[in-house]
């Protein structure tokens, strides 16, 4: 049965960031996912999982000026140093965090960059990323994320994001197959998943429109969920969504999963 992991980004955000770690184990989640680790101390956080007993499924590296609309820099020319601290700061928290996988955002292409330039760098700095994160035992993921909710982003197809593995050349970049994202995109999930299963190793989720919980849009979850699970998907799937209400009032497709995880 495929396992799923609560996103502290969006879920439980009625509450305080250290308090949803309690709500999320509370409701039976046993993994946690967020943006990012490091507005706080890791051994605050690494505290927080092992009270909780949770483990750190996901976060990504450093993307910039969150706050001032940077959604990720790694196709951003002359900031590569930059972002190669950004992968020192990712691998000391994901290690103090037992975190296996770290997301890398490639960020929207500034406007006076060209678009094969902006791939270049982008594979340079994986280039660069990918065999320090393996010497830590960490998975480096990529993101293709949709242009509706963030107009510009570089990575926005699965293709796309299969060709630059291909190109950086690393046996340890990996894809995180946001479900949502891809929805808006491209459809044709089942099929796409399934044939690319090896280089998946982590799922996002969320319905489509309004990007709230599964069962409130057009995604036919159930179908996809045991389509997962057939083809033998091991990884974690993040819950990252919006909930319509409050994140408990919206559980209710997930209980079942939670509950035979707990058995």
């Amino acid at each position: 049965m495929p396992k799923f992991c609560a996103n502290l980004t969006l879920l439980y955000n009625e509450h305080a960031f250290l308090d949803r770690f309690a709500a999320a184990a509370g409701a039976g989640f046993k993994g946690v996912e967020y943006l990012f680790p490091y507005e706080y101390g890791k051994r605050q956080l690494a505290e927080q999982l092992a009270r909780h007993r949770l483990t750190q499924v996901l976060h990504n590296l450093p993307a910039g000026n969150w706050a001032n609309g940077e959604r990720g820099i790694a196709c951003h020319p002359g900031r590569t140093l930059e972002f190669q601290e950004g992968v020192a700061r990712a691998i000391e928290y994901a290690t103090a965090l037992g975190c296996r996988q770290v997301n890398c955002l490639a960020g929207i292409r500034p406007r006076h960059v060209d678009p094969n330039d902006a791939r270049e760098t982008f594979i340079r700095n994986l280039q660069y990323a990918a065999p320090r994160l393996k010497d830590a035992d960490i998975k480096l993921l990529i993101e293709a994320i949709n242009t509706r909710d963030i107009p510009g982003f570089f990575l926005t197809y699965t293709r796309q994001a299969l060709d630059i593995v291909q190109a950086v050349g690393s046996d340890n970049l990996f894809v995180q197959y946001d479900i949502y994202h891809m929805q808006v995109m491209e459809g044709d999930l089942a099929n796409t998943i399934e044939k690319n299963l090896k280089l998946i190793p982590h799922m996002q989720l969320a319905d489509n429109p309004g990007r709230n919980e599964p069962g409130t849009g057009e995604i036919n979850y159930p179908f996809l969920f045991g389509h997962i699970d057939r083809i033998g998907y091991t990884g974690w799937i993040g819950c990252e969504y919006k909930p319509m209400t409050t994140t408990d009032a919206g559980l209710g497709w997930v209980k079942p999963y939670l509950a035979t995880a707990a058995v």
